[in-house]
């Protein structure tokens, strides 16, 4: 074990990796359309152990990580997190932390409490300090790209093979501008769910406040009880006046870069429930600092993709409501990684038997998406 002058393992170095994989159907949701998904892998070495840490984020990524964040790194006590990431942090001052830097930041800091947690010999949800055993996720999917048969298959397979008693389908679809086709997807995944099943839907953004106030009035009637990004998550005064106005939850949160981001939609009265996204808010450190802040204002918290990452951190949080199942994300981590988590009815349990996250990357199955 590679050890400082006061005996702390210390960090040998940071390795970064981009991976591009093809998505299975073309999809898209309210107010944007995709066929492939960049992951960017973060690698520390240090103490004779490795850790693993990944951002969904342009290959940009890596250029910051290598340019600006590894020199912070490498060298570095790889028990003392909190510091390391304060550097982290304020490196990023004139390259930028909102987006890419943020993207970047998150990954190495999951990187960093995944060897942490190596090191000493514990699962990360222990180290953490586990608040529950099981998470439960919701199935996250129903593109506004697919069909009818698409859609229905989807969340059929959610809610009877895998046993997820929750899902959510995408609406808002070309900036609202098809409002009708997304209450008729409404209706058509209440018919496949079931009347018990808990329905959720997420417009991304794309509508204006007066259309989603009047969207989600009908959405109650099919039973919607979760209503994600009605508007731009930018637009704090638009989430508060539907909030006030619709039955279901309104959440956003999924593009809080820092945890003042986090306070900005906590005090603007803008959620029912916050979301936050380890891979972009800034890491574990980010989100647990976000989730107390969550806590202390009587809300939840909801875990935005990522659902392998997610996993360990949202058992150590008391308020979380649950994690997002990802159509994408799941399948891409089922690809590229061993030790990656399936649903059991409708929970994910982090096997506290393995040491960090308990991932290892297949680099044989991996190299083939690699561009950079």
């Amino acid at each position: 074990m590679l050890r400082g002058t006061d005996s702390a393992p210390v960090i040998a170095g940071v390795e970064t990796a981009v991976y591009t994989v093809p998505t299975d159907a073309p999809e898209a949701d309210g107010t944007l359309s995709w066929d492939e998904t960049t992951l960017v892998l973060v690698t520390v070495h240090g103490g004779g152990e490795t850790g693993l840490g990944w951002s969904y984020a342009s290959g940009a990524a890596k250029t910051v990580i290598d340019g600006t964040l590894s020199p912070v790194v490498t060298g570095r006590d790889a028990l003392s997190i909190q510091a390391i990431a304060e550097d982290m942090s304020r490196a990023l001052r004139n390259v930028g932390r909102p987006g890419i830097g943020a993207t970047a930041l998150s990954a190495v800091d999951i990187a960093l409490w995944d060897i942490r947690a190596r090191l000493l010999g514990v699962a990360l949800t222990d180290l953490l300090g586990r608040a529950r055993d099981r998470v439960p996720v919701y199935g996250s999917g129903g593109f506004t790209s697919y069909d009818d048969d698409q859609t229905a298959r989807q969340l059929a397979g959610w809610a009877e093979h895998d046993q997820i008693p929750r899902v959510k389908i995408k609406i808002g679809e070309s900036w609202g501008r098809h409002e009708e086709r997304d209450l008729h997807r409404v209706a058509l995944a209440r018919k496949v769910i079931g009347p018990a099943a808990a329905l959720y839907v997420d417009a991304n953004g794309g509508y204006q406040a007066g259309q989603a106030i009047r969207v989600g009035h009908r959405l109650a009637e099919h039973g919607v009880s979760w209503f994600e990004e009605p508007v731009s998550s930018q637009d704090l005064a638009g989430l508060a006046a539907v909030r006030r106005q619709v039955t279901p939850d309104v959440a956003a949160g999924e593009y809080s870069w820092s945890l003042a981001d986090s306070a900005h939609l906590i005090s603007a009265g803008a959620v029912d429930c916050l979301q936050l996204d380890v891979t972009r808010c800034g890491g574990i450190t980010e989100f647990l600092r976000a989730a107390a802040l969550a806590a202390a204002h009587n809300l939840d918290v909801s875990a935005h993709c990522a659902p392998a990452l997610h996993a360990h951190v949202g058992a150590a949080i008391r308020n979380l409501r649950h994690v997002e199942y990802f159509h994408d994300h799941q399948r891409i981590e089922s690809m590229l990684f061993d030790g990656t988590l399936r649903p059991d009815h409708g929970d994910l349990v982090p096997d506290v038997a393995r040491s960090g996250l308990g991932f290892q990357l297949r680099g044989q199955d991996a190299e083939k998406f690699r561009v950079a």
